[in-house]
């Protein structure tokens, strides 16, 4: 099994790599350096120089001990003939000697297709970047820095290498490849951080038998850039010094409110029986007395409350709050809706224990009153008039 060649790690990283907010706060600290809070701008000839520094850091490639030079401008067609003299790896004849490598870009730069800024504002507006602290030296305020939002572009540059044996090909496609592992490779910018991501790889070889032969193999990249011109940065001053005031009332009681509107404890209810049906049901959210007051097509009705039996034609039906209340009367006229008026008087006082007595003695009442006793309905109506004094008692003592 093979050794791996490199197994000293010429340099250790002490310092731990930064994450989640310090690494955002680092990465502010790139954008503010050389004492500036705006951003740096970032134009064409910007993007150029990023793309040759990577290329030539990122993508070096080293055969036999010896770094292959790279040509450090962009070529053109229009220039290359000018520069086949000012370049340092020529022959004796000043003829461009292989491997070399060699960055051509396309001179059309089309709109953009990064997806963080594909989606632009119209009109070019200014938006809010920082709020910057300042001091004239007498007054203390704050500066409002506006940058508007990057226009995206996409820029096509060619890498080419040219050599004459395959193993500087292979070395410079070993390390494109690797690079770009994960399909796009990132070049930090004038402090921004731009993706570039690779296209196709060409091969460009002329063949002529009388001639030395040669390899020319291209690749094709595409940065995803941004424009950002600092010409278009605005700084204008916000407010300076605000002043509060803050009144206090120092009257340690509060008046007393009148309290409006006054609550009433009456107040009338109709319960209408439909012309289809001789039942009716109420469900109470109160406590209170029902005084009948009228009734409009009933010959007689019963009372049930909670499904038991109440009475028949009673004028005076007490109730507790959550109490079901249900109505079966017998109509006069069939087909035609009946109506019971009926005058509802709110009690303000615990009164659960007293309206289960007086459910229990009129129970007691309208069993017996059938048996046309006149010594037992006098009895019970006496035994009747005791309660409610009973219950004046305990209303005058516990409000």
């Amino acid at each position: 099994m093979g050794l791996p060649r490199k197994q000293v790690i010429p340099t250790i990283n002490l310092k731990p790599e930064k994450i989640l907010l310090q690494r955002r706060e680092e990465l502010l600290q790139y954008i503010k350096e050389d004492g500036t809070y705006l951003p740096k701008s970032l134009m064409h000839p910007d993007l150029d120089r990023g793309f040759l520094d990577f290329v030539k850091e990122d993508l070096q490639t080293i055969v036999a001990g010896s770094i292959i030079p790279m040509v450090d401008i962009i070529i053109t067609t229009q220039n290359w003939s000018q520069f086949t003299q000012t370049w340092n790896f020529s022959d004796l004849n000043d003829n461009p000697e292989p491997p070399f490598i060699t960055v051509v870009r396309q001179p059309e730069v089309k709109y953009g297709s990064n997806p963080a800024i594909i989606y632009n504002i119209p009109n070019r507006k200014e938006y809010f970047y920082a709020a910057v602290p300042s001091w004239n030296g007498n007054i203390k305020g704050l500066d409002i820095y506006k940058i508007p939002q990057p226009v995206p572009v996409d820029i096509t540059y060619n890498v080419k290498i040219i050599c004459n044996r395959m193993r500087e090909l292979n070395e410079f496609n070993k390390n494109v490849i690797q690079t770009f592992a994960s399909r796009q490779a990132y070049r930090k910018i004038n402090g921004h951080y731009i993706p570039i991501v690779m296209g196709n790889i060409s091969d460009e070889s002329v063949v002529e038998l009388e001639k030395r032969r040669y390899y020319i193999q291209s690749y094709e990249f595409t940065m995803l850039a941004f424009l950002l011109d600092e010409d278009e940065f605005e700084v204008a001053p916000a407010v300076s010094r605000v002043m509060n005031y803050t009144e206090i009332n120092a009257q340690t009681t509060l008046p007393k409110r009148k309290k409006f509107p006054e609550n009433k404890d009456t107040f009338q209810l109709a319960v209408t029986i439909p012309a289809n049906t001789t039942t009716k049901q109420l469900n109470v959210d109160y406590t209170g007395d029902f005084l009948t007051q009228g009734q409009i097509n009933i010959d007689s009705y019963d009372v049930y409350i909670n499904d038991d039996f109440y009475g028949t034609d009673v004028t005076l039906i007490q109730v507790n709050t959550n109490d079901i209340l249900r109505f079966e009367v017998v109509k006069k006229t069939d087909g035609d809706e009946a109506i019971l008026e009926y005058g509802i008087k709110l009690l303000w006082f615990p009164v659960n224990v007293s309206f289960n007595l007086t459910f229990f003695f009129n129970q007691i009442f309208q069993k017996l009153v059938h048996l046309n006793t006149v010594f037992i309905t006098v009895f019970l109506q006496n035994v009747v008039c005791l309660y409610w004094y009973l219950q004046i008692l305990y209303f005058l003592f516990h409000r």
